[in-house]
């Protein structure tokens, strides 16, 4: 930002201002991007209607104006006017008085010249877009220098690709930093609006709205994984958070690939924690039915072999991409996503899992809590810049195993209120048949026997009911209703499935 200089006898704006940035150039030919009339005439617009101010107040600030002695009058005219007081020259000279400082924003005659330079209060907001939109390419131009400056220190541990990410961050960041379109939608647009969507529901004919995710009861109480849709899938370690995750993933790819990219989605798959072979080595096991514990231990038949070959053949042109990178940043996973949709249409993101995702450069020193909610923010914004649901593995604290019934619940999400807060829908994975294992009854000192082989028996009993058995409990759900769906889990080859509930028994159907 431009230096505060004395004033001159006679204040000139444009003088000062060329002085101020005169060892700011670019290039000895070059000035920075600036207009002082267009600056001089909206705050005269102010001081001649303080309704200006509302026009422009909620995307300009004090630091967008290139002089600045203007910022400065501009924002003692944001003190006065939300103090509910009048801002004009008379008040103006008053206040700048009382701080002592009226010489250094040009004295009364300064004032009186802004004064005369007012526009009218129609044409203020243009003039706040003209000074708004100057301070942006003096950003821009600050912004590659600075680009151009760190590729030329040529440090060790700066990559060019770390140099890369770090660009485009700053400019999403200058993007998004108060921009002067949107605001207020009159009710009748939201009302058009809505009725688009219904619309576009009812043409379906009972479609799903979202991506689907393979499951049908699942399915029906989401409606699909809808746009721009931050989804939290949580669990305790080894209940099938990343079996459940690359089920929705091959299922959605699978869709897309079948109906032409009518129905399904391009899926890219962020894995902090595995490798990619080992995300695909899951779904190989799925569909070619050979357990990944016995392809790892290459304890394969020649049959089993060529099977897993003729697999993996029908799987070469599923559309799911796999990045591995370990400890990404926010940042950086955008970075790869927009490339992603440019390239190749991406309709679905998952990222397992969200506490391996690294903070901003500038969050690290911060407690956990600050940089979960930088995290779970940014996974927010990437879904609805992208307009793709976005699901991202999480884990739960270790007080759920302090309680009795171990199903979880939204306060069991680490650094919950942030994540809670974020997140559009949350779900938890639970398996009861994993804590019913580890649970088996063992005879004790004072116990006979025929009470203790009851025991056992009523154990049994219980495993069997709930034997490959997984509950979907949707905990959240901003669009929709909440409730618990039952999958099928075969842990043998990581593979989820619809229950058929029709059986008395329970268990999954054929």
């Amino acid at each position: 930002m431009p230096t505060t200089l004395p004033p001159p006898a006679e204040f000139d704006g444009n003088a000062a201002f060329d002085d101020t940035v005169e060892s700011m150039q670019p290039t000895p030919f070059r000035r920075l991007p600036h207009n002082i009339q267009a600056e001089k005439a909206l705050l005269g617009a102010i001081f001649a209607n303080n309704r200006a101010y509302e026009m422009v107040s909620d995307y300009l600030q004090g630091g967008h104006f290139a002089l600045a002695q203007h910022g400065r009058i501009y924002e003692a005219c944001a003190k006065l006017i939300e103090r509910g007081q009048i801002a004009d020259s008379i008040t103006l000279q008053r206040y700048f008085e009382q701080e002592e400082s009226l010489g250094e924003i040009g004295g009364p005659a300064y004032l009186d010249e802004i004064t005369s330079s007012a526009v009218t209060v129609i044409n203020a907001q243009e003039y706040g877009r003209i000074v708004y939109d100057l301070f942006l390419k003096r950003e821009l131009i600050n912004l590659g220098e600075d680009v151009v400056n760190r590729a030329y220190k040529g440090d060790v541990g700066d990559t060019a690709s770390s140099q890369i990410e770090l660009a485009e961050q700053s400019l999403y960041d200058l993007a998004t930093s108060g921009s002067y379109e949107g605001g207020f939608l009159a009710f009748k647009e939201s009302i058009l609006k809505a009725i688009a969507v219904a619309e576009a529901a009812h043409k379906r004919e009972g479609k799903l709205a979202g991506v689907g995710s393979g499951f049908r009861d699942f399915d029906r109480l989401m409606g699909g994984l809808h746009p721009s849709d931050l989804i939290i899938l949580a669990g305790r370690p080894a209940m099938g958070k990343t079996a459940l995750a690359t089920n929705i993933a091959y299922n959605a790819a699978k869709d897309y690939l079948e109906t032409h990219g009518d129905e399904g989605a391009v899926v890219g798959f962020f894995s902090l924690e595995m490798s990619a072979e080992q995300l695909a080595a899951r779904i190989l096991s799925e569909q070619s039915n050979i357990s990944s514990d016995r392809m790892r231990k290459g304890e394969l038949t020649n049959d089993e072999f060529t099977r897993l070959v003729q697999a993996s053949q029908m799987l070469h042109q599923v559309p799911v991409f796999i990045d591995d990178t370990p400890a990404l940043t926010v940042s950086a996973l955008r970075t790869r996503a927009r490339r992603l949709k440019r390239q190749h249409k991406l309709g679905l993101i998952i990222v397992d899992y969200l506490q391996l995702i690294s903070g901003s450069a500038g969050s690290r020193n911060d407690n956990r809590v600050q940089e979960v909610s930088e995290i779970t923010r940014g996974l927010k914004t990437l879904a609805k810049e992208l307009h793709v649901p976005v699901i991202a593995l999480s884990q739960l604290s270790r007080q759920v195993e302090n309680r009795e019934d171990k199903r979880p619940q939204l306060a069991d999400l680490r650094e919950s209120g942030s994540i809670e807060q974020d997140a559009d829908v949350v779900t938890f994975i639970y398996r009861d048949e994993y804590y019913l294992e580890k649970a088996e009854p063992k005879q004790r000192a004072d116990e006979g026997a025929d009470k203790f082989a009851q025991r056992i028996t009523n154990w049994e009993e219980r495993l069997a009911r709930v034997h490959n058995i997984a509950e979907v409990i949707v905990a959240k759900q901003r669009h929709g209703p909440i409730g618990t769906v039952k999958l099928m889990f075969d842990g043998q080859f990581t593979r989820f499935g619809d229950l058929d509930i029709q059986h008395d028994d329970g268990y999954p159907g054929p």
